[in-house]
Order: structure tokens, then C-alpha cells, then sequence
């Protein structure tokens, strides 16, 4: 509300609204124009970005993203929290529109609680995958847009399971969704061993998330980090991604490792120069070579 309407007040040549000012709270459009449809056409193009990742070890799953919401360049909250409980043994994972993920998360968070109710025990994370995915692909085509990772332990241990509001439903080992998965999956696949202990799980999650937020321009802020166990879920931590990031620029260790799997990948030939005299270099044959067992036959 303006100044002047809290005031009371109104200049001597102001008989009424401006014909070239649009009314409050609403939009300039052209005339003969309908707003909302104008605004669908030529309005401003608002590109959505998040990083979240999800992967299963002997130990449970690993959640992890961002909190950084952003529209286009301006960032709409810095501090926002992208993994959703379920319930005491699931969790989910949220990219895409921010008001569809709440709210299929609240339908399903009731749908799962009616079926525990009515069967006497809570349902398996790959029922509740299954329940998310039908009831979402009734809605195909209606620009809903939820793109969620399932993580939870139920009897048959720790499951993971990615579902689309297409009705898309996948289950695996390691998951990442949003405009910065491109960038943390190069990291998971790096570094992910199923037989990882739990801070090993812990420091690759993070690491896929800050390298993510570096290089993502729509991803930022800090990492949230979650752990479902056996017991229920667990919130670990909340770390800054650009601290993180520039630790992990510190650590020596990772280019010794590069260096012993580029080694590991090109041998040393079985055969090794010898100096001679003159300054010629001889070759020397050494155990296993496939030439001392030719010459052998030859002899």
C-alpha cells in the first residue's frame, strides 16, 4: 500500500489512477491482452537449480543437498531444507517445484500413515515408491514437477528408489537430482563403494554436494546431510558449501590417489632399458616376457 493511501492524502491535480499505471499488485500488459496468458508467452523465463543425491551402503542411505532456492539469479531463500522426513524410517529427497514436493509429500505421508494403520505395521520403502509413482502419473502432462529419491530401511535392509511425476519409478545404489547431478555424479562415481564405513559415506556426500554448488550456478548455500539407519533416520549436519569446498582443495591426498590409479591403469612394460657403453640403450628381458619363451623355442 502507497504512502499517500496510509496517509489519507491526494495531490490537487490527482482526480484518479493513472490509464498508463497498471492497478496495484498487478501487472502492465499491452491492451487487449490477457495477463496471465501474455505473461506465459513473453514473461520472464525463471530457471530453477538444486543438487540433491542420494546413495545405499551396508550401513543405510546417505540424503544430501543444498538450501539454497533460487529464481533465475535472485535467490528466494538461503537456508531452505530439501530433504523431507516421511516417516521414522523414510525419507525423500525434493527437486522440481517447490509447492508440488510439499504437497505430494504431505499425500503421501497420509497414505502411508492410513496403510499402517490398517495393516498393522508401516509399509516398505518400495511400496511407498510404488504408491507415489501411481498416484502422481494420474496427473501426466499437467506440468506437475516432483523428481524425488526415496530413502529409507524397511525388512529387506536399506532400499533406494527414484521417482518422477511421469510416473517414472527406478530403483538402485546411487541418485542425484537437480541442474547440479551432472556434478556430483561424476564425484559418486569416483569415489562410491558399497562397503564404505559410515564417515567415508559421510565425507563423499558432502564432497559431491560442494563440488556441485562450486561449478552449479542455481545450487548453493550449505549441504544438509541425513543418515538412515536401521534405528530411524538421522539428521548429521549442516555444513557452508564454499567452506567445505575450499577444504577440500587443501587435501594432498586426493592427487596421490589420482597419480596410483593412473598407474594402476598404465603398467610399466614387461621389458626395462639397460645403459650400455657407447650410450645406447638395450633392452632387457624380464621374467614373464612372452619373447623369453619364444626365443626358448627357438633354441
Amino acid at each position: 500500500m502507497a504512502l499517500q493511501d496510509v496517509c489519507k492524502w491526494q495531490a490537487s491535480d490527482m482526480l484518479g489512477l493513472s490509464p498508463n499505471l497498471p492497478p496495484a499488485g498487478g501487472w502492465a500488459v499491452p491492451p487487449g491482452f490477457d495477463p496471465q496468458t501474455f505473461l506465459q508467452t513473453h514473461g520472464p523465463r525463471l530457471a530453477h537449480g538444486t543438487t540433491t543425491l542420494a546413495f545405499r551402503f551396508r550401513h543405510g542411505v546417505i540424503a544430501a543437498a543444498d538450501t539454497r532456492s533460487s529464481c533465475g539469479k535472485y535467490v528466494a531463500c538461503p537456508a531452505s531444507r530439501k530433504v523431507i522426513p516421511v516417516h521414522q524410517h523414510l525419507l525423500g529427497t525434493t527437486s522440481g517445484t517447490s509447492a508440488d514436493c510439499a504437497t505430494w509429500y504431505r499425500v503421501l505421508q497420509r497414505e502411508l500413515r492410513l496403510r499402517a494403520l490398517r495393516e498393522g505395521q508401516l509399509p516398505s520403502v518400495a511400496s511407498a515408491a510404488k504408491l507415489l509413482s501411481a498416484m502422481m502419473s494420474r496427473y501426466r502432462g499437467l506440468d506437475l514437477c516432483v523428481a524425488t529419491a526415496l530413502c529409507g530401511w524397511d525388512r529387506s535392509g536399506p532400499a533406494l528408489f527414484y521417482v518422477y511425476s511421469d510416473g517414472t519409478r527406478l530403483q538402485g545404489d546411487i541418485f542425484s537430482v537437480g541442474s547440479g547431478s551432472p556434478y556430483a555424479y561424476g564425484v559418486l562415481d569416483r569415489g562410491y563403494r558399497y562397503d564404505m564405513t559410515t564417515q567415508e559415506a559421510y565425507a563423499l556426500a558432502r564432497c559431491a554436494v560442494a563440488h556441485a554448488t562450486h561449478r552449479d550456478a542455481y545450487s548453493g548455500g550449505s549441504v544438509d546431510l541425513f543418515h538412515v539407519r536401521e534405528s530411524g533416520w538421522e539428521y548429521v549436519s549442516r555444513n557452508d558449501a564454499w567452506v567445505l569446498y575450499s577444504e577440500l582443495q587443501k587435501f594432498p591426498e586426493l592427487e596421490k590417489q589420482e597419480e596410483e590409479e593412473a598407474s594402476q591403469a598404465h603398467p610399466e612394460p614387461a621389458t626395462a632399458p639397460r645403459a650400455v657403453e657407447g650410450g645406447e640403450l638395450s633392452m632387457e628381458l624380464l621374467p614373464g616376457d612372452s619373447r623369453l619363451s619364444a626365443e626358448n623355442e627357438t633354441l
